[in-house]
C-alpha cells in the first residue's frame, strides 16, 4: 500500500502548493518554481528540444526581499532566480531560442539544464512557443491578445486565484503607523461657505428616482451662463457631504451620502474652477464635513493644464468646473492588502454615478472623464504623488446641449 499512499500524499501536497521544482546545473541552483495557486500543475515534457521559445510578454521580473522573482498574470506559479545564470537565461529568451542556443550563450549551463529550465518556464506559463513562420503562439491567441500587460497584472493581483498574497482586510499597519484621519484637515484659511439645500423640502419636491435614472446623460457642453455658486454648493451637499463621523476600535469612519469600500472614504474632491458665479477661478478643496471650499491657488499654469486636459479628453471647450477625485491612499492601504487600488477605483465609479444622478435631478450638465494626469494634479494641489493624487475627473456646468 505504500506506493498508492505516496501518490495520495503527493497529490495532497500539490493541492496545498507545497511542491516546488528546481533546476540545477553543475551543482548550482538556477531557478525554482513556486506554486501560488491550487490550479498549478507541473507536467513533464512541456518543452520540446526541436522547438524555439520566447519569454511571454506578460512575464515580469522584480526583487522580493533578497530574491529575484519572475512572475506573470497568466501564471499559477512564480520562478525564483537563484543565480546570475538563471537571470541570463531569461535575458536570452527576449528573442526566440532553441535550448541548445541557451546552453551555448550562457556559460556554465549544460544543454540538459537549459531544456529543463525551459520546461520550468513553460509550466509556469512564462514562455511561448514560436512556430516555423516566426509567429509567437501566445500573441496569436485572440482572447489573451486583447490584454495589455499592466491591465492583466492588476486584474489578476487584485482578485483571488492567481497569487498567494495576503488578501482583503488585514489591518497590517495597526500598531506600526497611525491611520490617516477620516476627515482631511483644512488645506487653507481662505474659506468659502457653500449654500446648503433643504433636504426635507427636496424629499417632497424633487423629481422621481426613475425619472432621474431615465434622463441621465453624459453632457459635455456647458451653457453660456456660468453655473451659480449656490448650485455648486447644493450639488456638493447632495452628492458628497459627511453626515456623521464615528470611531470603531481606534479607526475613524464617516457616513456619507454615497457608499464607500469599508467606509474608508479615501476620496477627496478638488475643484478647478474656470467659470462659476460668485466663486473666483482657481483650485479649491472641498471640506465635506463643514461644507466649505478651501481655496488653494489662483488659476496657475498647473491648474490651466488640468482644465485644458479635461477639455481635450471630453472633446469640448474648457469646462466651467472640473471636479478632481483624489485618493488618500493610506486610508485604504492601512487596512487592506491586494485589493486597495481596485477598491479605490470602485469607489470612484460609485461617486461618479452619485454625481451624475444629482446633476440630472438639478438640471446641470455633467460628464465623467476616462482619465487625467496625476502628476499635474499633484503639482497643482501640492500633494505627494504617493500619498494622495488624482484617480478620477468629472466636469460640471450649467446645461448647454447633449453630446
Amino acid at each position: 500500500d505504500a506506493l498508492p499512499r505516496f501518490y495520495f500524499f503527493l497529490l495532497e501536497f500539490s493541492e496545498q502548493r507545497l511542491l516546488c521544482h528546481r533546476v540545477c546545473s553543475n551543482g548550482t541552483t538556477l531557478a525554482t518554481s513556486v506554486p501560488i495557486s491550487p490550479s498549478y500543475r507541473f507536467e513533464p515534457g512541456r518543452a520540446q528540444a526541436e522547438r524555439r521559445y520566447v519569454l511571454s510578454r506578460f512575464a515580469c521580473c522584480r526583487r522580493a526581499g533578497s530574491q529575484l522573482i519572475l512572475e506573470s498574470p497568466v501564471s499559477h506559479a512564480r520562478l525564483v532566480l537563484h543565480d546570475w545564470r538563471g537571470a541570463a537565461l531569461v535575458c536570452e529568451l527576449a528573442r526566440p531560442r532553441l535550448y541548445a542556443q541557451l546552453s551555448e550563450n550562457v556559460p556554465g549551463v549544460s544543454p540538459e539544464s537549459a531544456l529543463l529550465f525551459l520546461e520550468l518556464l513553460s509550466n509556469a506559463a512564462l514562455l511561448s512557443e514560436v512556430d516555423d513562420d516566426g509567429r509567437i503562439l501566445e500573441e496569436a491567441d485572440a482572447a489573451i491578445g486583447q490584454w495589455e500587460f499592466h491591465d492583466l497584472l492588476f486584474h489578476s493581483r487584485s482578485r483571488a486565484g492567481r497569487h498567494a498574497n495576503p488578501y482583503g482586510g488585514t489591518n497590517h499597519l495597526a500598531g506600526k503607523v497611525e491611520p490617516p484621519p477620516a476627515v482631511k484637515p483644512k488645506m487653507s484659511t481662505d474659506i468659502i461657505d457653500l449654500h446648503k439645500p433643504d433636504i426635507s423640502v427636496l424629499r417632497q419636491t424633487d423629481i422621481s428616482f426613475t425619472r432621474v435614472l431615465e434622463e441621465r446623460r453624459s453632457e459635455r457642453e456647458h451653457g453660456e451662463k456660468a453655473i451659480m455658486g449656490s448650485e455648486l454648493g447644493d450639488f456638493l451637499y447632495r452628492s458628497a457631504r459627511i453626515r456623521k463621523v464615528f470611531t470603531v476600535d481606534g479607526y475613524e469612519f464617516t457616513d456619507r451620502v454615497y457608499p464607500g469600500g469599508g467606509a474608508a472614504y479615501e476620496i477627496e474632491l478638488y475643484l478647478a474652477i474656470d467659470k462659476c458665479e460668485n466663486i473666483p477661478p482657481g483650485l479649491y478643496h472641498y471640506d465635506p464635513l463643514d461644507h466649505q471650499l478651501c481655496r488653494l491657488s489662483a488659476r496657475t499654469p498647473a491648474v490651466e493644464r488640468l482644465l485644458k486636459s479635461a477639455a481635450q479628453t471630453a472633446h469640448t471647450s474648457t469646462p466651467q468646473v472640473l471636479i478632481i477625485l483624489a485618493a488618500r491612499f493610506q486610508r485604504m492601504t492601512w487596512r487592506y492588502k491586494s485589493i486597495s487600488y481596485a477598491m479605490i477605483l470602485k469607489d470612484v465609479g460609485v461617486l461618479y454615478q452619485t454625481m451624475y444622478l444629482v446633476a440630472t435631478a438639478m438640471g446641470l450638465s455633467a460628464c465623467a472623464l476616462g482619465g487625467g494626469n496625476s502628476d499635474t494634479f499633484a503639482e497643482a494641489a501640492g500633494t505627494d504623488y504617493y500619498l494622495e493624487t488624482s484617480v478620477g475627473e468629472f466636469i460640471l456646468g450649467a446645461r448647454g446641449g447633449l453630446t
